[in-house]
């Protein structure tokens, strides 16, 4: 991630180097200008994470500074230095955003203390702010249960989680793939900062570009005033595009142009933007597909699938069933009240036979129903109610039970590692004399040897 970067506005030119130079001395990025009108366009361009502003410019003064300022980043702490330092200065100052009022001549450990207390406190507003989000948020684990493929998936998150590489998220509708978003950005470098999210698929062209870009007053009908789009919003934090195989082909390379060079411009503006972002996105289709039918550019391909992650669906992680479904119900107790909520064995069996193409998002869906409707707190059999439209042979005679399935899934493993039993058993994550066990259990054999 970049150095927190200042911007220092003076029109003293050996005042304004000075000040450079002691604060890159402070490992801090510097902003140098000597007038509003440049410290305007720096602060649009360079987007500093704090000002320090003198009170006389040759084209204006601070106190006509700071509102342009806080028009263009409203979160930006803003201090001012005045060798006409007076309480009714101060109050103006404080009034129109100024976090601090300092008179000249200011030492400069002081302006250094001053702002790293102003940073930190900046920091602190917006640790806050995504915490008290995060608490709103319903946010599930997505690494819930013990199969095959759910640990792999884990493993390779928490191997990419301090990344800042785009993530590329995989999987079936209903699958989880927010959720796993949502906690790759909780749980790496970036977690205080904002995170942000887009679903491409909800809106029309136009509308995403403004909500992604952001846009300046007038840039079309309606656009009374400008706005900041979702990339300036989560500088320094996450952007989640979801449903990202949907993304107009127009809208593409403005993204890509944001990767390659983190920079952008709003709509109607002609001022490039500098942001810092991790992306991470999401789609339920084929992008290589999407490639080859020149719907998906190739190049952007290649930059968002630098880490490619993929969601298994429910029904190739049947053993974890019971686990999900018990975690969803300890959240609808929650959210609905009353005593805990339990399943009866024939509502699992029923559970574990159902292909769910809908995945987790319909499994919850069928426990809320099941709850509102029968209003117990044990649910049966009789109390789930699956998608008329799935074919009812999936749930009925010709769906594989759960023993059948575990059978097929060690048989290909043992086959795919040509029947190395360490191998196999690190695979399947289990001890080779388990391995031994289930194979003697399920009465296995290699293919062209007699049993």
């Amino acid at each position: 991630m970049d150095k927190n970067k200042i911007l220092v506005v003076e029109d003293e030119v050996h005042v304004r180097e000075l000040m450079s130079r002691f604060l890159q001395s402070r490992r801090y990025e510097v902003l140098a200008a000597g007038t509003c009108a440049e410290a305007e366009r720096l602060c649009q361009s360079g987007r500093p994470d704090l000002g320090v502003l003198d009170y006389c410019l040759p084209d204006g003064n601070a106190l006509r500074l700071i509102p342009k300022l806080k028009s263009i980043d409203p979160s930006i702490p803003v201090i001012v230095l005045t060798g006409y330092g007076s309480i009714d200065l101060a109050v103006k100052a404080v009034r129109l955003g100024a976090d601090h009022f300092l008179t000249k001549p200011t030492e400069l450990e002081t302006l250094s203390l001053v702002i790293q207390r102003s940073l930190e406190n900046q920091r602190n507003r917006q640790k806050q702010l995504a915490e008290n989000s995060r608490m709103r948020r319903d946010a599930m684990d997505p690494f819930l249960g013990k199969s095959t493929a759910i640990r792999k998936l884990s493993e390779w998150t928490k191997k990419v989680a301090f990344t800042d590489s785009p993530v590329l998220i995989q999987g079936e509708t209903g699958t989880g793939k927010g959720v796993l978003a949502r906690w790759l950005h909780y749980h790496g470098p970036r977690a205080p900062e904002p995170f942000v999210d887009l679903n491409c698929s909800s809106f029309s062209r136009d509308l995403v570009e403004s909500e992604l870009f952001g846009y300046q007053c007038g840039a079309f009908t309606g656009a009374v005033h400008s706005k900041s789009g979702l990339l300036e919003i989560a500088h320094k934090g996450t952007v989640f595009l979801d449903e990202i195989g949907d993304l107009d082909l127009q809208i593409q390379p403005k993204l890509l142009k944001v990767l390659e060079d983190k920079q952008f411009r709003r709509l109607g503006d002609v001022c490039e933007r500098r942001v810092d972002i991790h992306l991470l996105a999401a789609t339920h289709q084929s992008v290589v597909q999407l490639v080859q039918e020149k719907r998906f550019r190739d190049d952007l391909y290649f930059r968002i699938s630098a880490i490619p992650l993929t969601v298994p669906p429910l029904r190739e992680r049947v053993e974890d069933i019971p686990t999900i479904a018990e975690c969803l119900l300890d959240r609808l107790a929650v959210d609905l009240g009353g005593d805990a909520i339990q399943l009866t064995p024939g509502a699992m069996r029923a559970f574990l036979s159902y292909s769910w193409p809908g995945n987790i998002r319909e499994l919850r869906n069928i426990l809320e129903r099941a709850l509102l409707l029968s209003g117990s707190r044990v649910l049966g059999e009789n109390d789930l109610h699956f998608d008329p439209h799935v074919d009812l042979a999936v749930r009925g005679n010709g769906i594989k039970t759960l023993e059948e399935m575990k059978r097929q899934h060690i048989e290909e493993v043992l086959s795919l590692q040509g029947w190395h039993i360490t191998t196999a058993a690190q695979k399947l994550g289990i001890p080779r004399s388990s391995l031994y066990q289930q194979i003697k259990h399920y009465g296995i054999h290699r293919a062209g040897r007699l049993p």
